[in-house]
C-alpha cells in the first residue's frame, strides 16, 4: 500500500479497529477513512452504498462487529447473527461493487469446533459441532469468510480472511454485562481492590484454556498481512501459546494488586475445552507476536485506570 492510499477502517472506534487506525498512522498512513456508528448504521445497505460510492476507498480492513463475552452472546443470539451478518454482507459487497483493490475480513477463533484438534489448524474449519454459546456469531463469521471466499472465486476479488484468537488491550470493552474475560477480570479485581473485598468470584471451574493476543500485536499483524497475503485460504493470528482461565485470573490479580481470595464457580459455564491456533502459516511468512501476556495486562490496566471505566 502507498503512504497517500485512501484506506477504510471499519470499526474505526472500537478495540480493533481504534488498533489497526493505530498502525497505520504510526507507519505513515495519512489517508484513513472512519464513519461512527452515529454517521453510519453498517446495517443499512443504502447507507453503506452511498458512502463507497462516495469515499471510493482503495484498501478496507473489516474489523467492524457486535461483539462480546460469553453472558452477551447467550441473551443476545438474534442480535449477533443478524448486527454481523448485514455488516459483512454490505461492506464486502460494496467493496467488490467498488473494485476495492483489497479487503481484509476480521473472523474470530470462534469459528473452529468445540471439540478441535488443539492447536487448531485452518483446514479444522467446518469439521465439527460449533460451541452452543457463542453459535450464531460463530456462523455469522462463517458466512463472512465464506463471501470474501466466493467474491474472490467468482469476481478474482482480494479479499482475504484472517482469524485472530482472543484478543485484549487498550480501548476494550470492560462492561460486566457483555465484556470479555480479561476486562472483566480487571474491572472486577479493581473494584475489589478498591472496595477491600476479601475474594472475588471467577465464573466456571477455571480449567479452560485459553490463548491471549495484544490487540497491537494483531493490528501490526493486518497490517502485514494486508501487504504480504493474498491467499483465498483463511490464516490463523495468535500467539501460539495458552494458559488456564484460572491461572489468567492470578496473573490479572497480581497485574491489579488485588491480595483477596479467588473462588470458582462452576454453576457457569466454562465453554469450549481449549482454544489455541496453530500459527505456524503466519509464522511461515515472517510474523510473530511480540507483547507478552505480562505486558500486554500492565498495558491494559494503566489505560483502564485513566479511562472512565475505572471510576465506575
Amino acid at each position: 500500500m502507498k503512504k497517500d492510499a485512501k484506506i477504510y477502517v471499519a470499526g474505526h472506534l472500537g478495540l480493533v479497529g481504534g488498533a489497526i487506525w493505530r498502525q497505520l498512522k504510526a507507519r505513515g498512513f495519512k489517508n484513513l477513512i472512519g464513519r461512527s456508528l452515529k454517521d453510519m448504521d453498517l446495517r443499512d445497505q443504502q447507507a453503506v452504498a452511498g458512502f463507497f460510492r462516495q469515499e471510493q476507498p482503495e484498501y478496507v480492513f473489516l474489523a467492524a462487529a457486535r461483539v462480546g463475552g460469553i453472558r452477551a452472546n447467550s441473551t443476545f443470539p438474534a442480535e449477533f447473527i443478524y448486527d454481523n451478518l448485514m455488516i459483512q454482507a454490505n461492506i464486502i459487497h460494496q467493496a467488490y461493487l467498488n473494485q476495492v483493490k483489497k479487503l481484509l475480513f476480521l473472523g474470530s477463533s470462534c469459528i473452529y469446533p468445540k471439540f478441535c484438534s488443539q492447536p487448531m489448524k485452518e483446514e479444522y474449519l467446518l469439521e465439527g459441532k460449533l460451541e452452543p454459546t457463542n453459535e450464531p456469531y460463530a456462523v455469522a463469521k462463517i458466512a463472512g469468510i465464506k463471501m470474501c471466499q466466493s467474491y474472490n472465486r467468482q469476481y478474482e476479488a482480494n479479499f482475504i480472511s484472517v482469524m485472530p484468537t482472543n484478543l485484549y488491550g487498550p480501548g476494550d470493552n470492560f462492561d460486566l454485562l457483555d465484556s470479555h474475560v480479561i476486562p472483566a477480570l480487571i474491572r472486577r479485581f479493581h473494584q475489589a481492590k478498591v472496595g477491600g473485598a476479601a475474594e472475588v468470584t471467577i465464573w466456571g471451574t477455571g480449567s479452560p484454556r485459553r490463548e491471549f493476543l495484544y490487540v497491537d500485536d494483531l493490528a501490526e499483524a493486518c497490517v502485514f498481512l494486508m501487504e504480504h497475503y493474498n491467499d483465498l485460504e483463511i490464516i490463523n493470528i495468535g500467539t501460539g501459546e495458552d494458559l488456564t482461565i484460572g491461572e489468567l485470573a492470578q496473573s490479572v490479580a497480581r497485574t491489579v494488586g488485588f491480595e483477596g481470595r479467588l473462588v470458582y464457580d462452576p454453576s457457569y459455564p466454562d465453554g469450549t475445552p481449549r482454544k489455541l491456533l496453530d500459527v505456524s502459516r503466519l509464522a511461515a511468512i515472517g510474523w510473530l507476536a511480540r507483547v507478552p501476556l505480562t505486558d500486554g495486562l500492565r498495558r491494559t490496566y494503566e489505560w483502564f485506570l485513566h479511562s472512565h471505566w475505572a471510576s465506575k
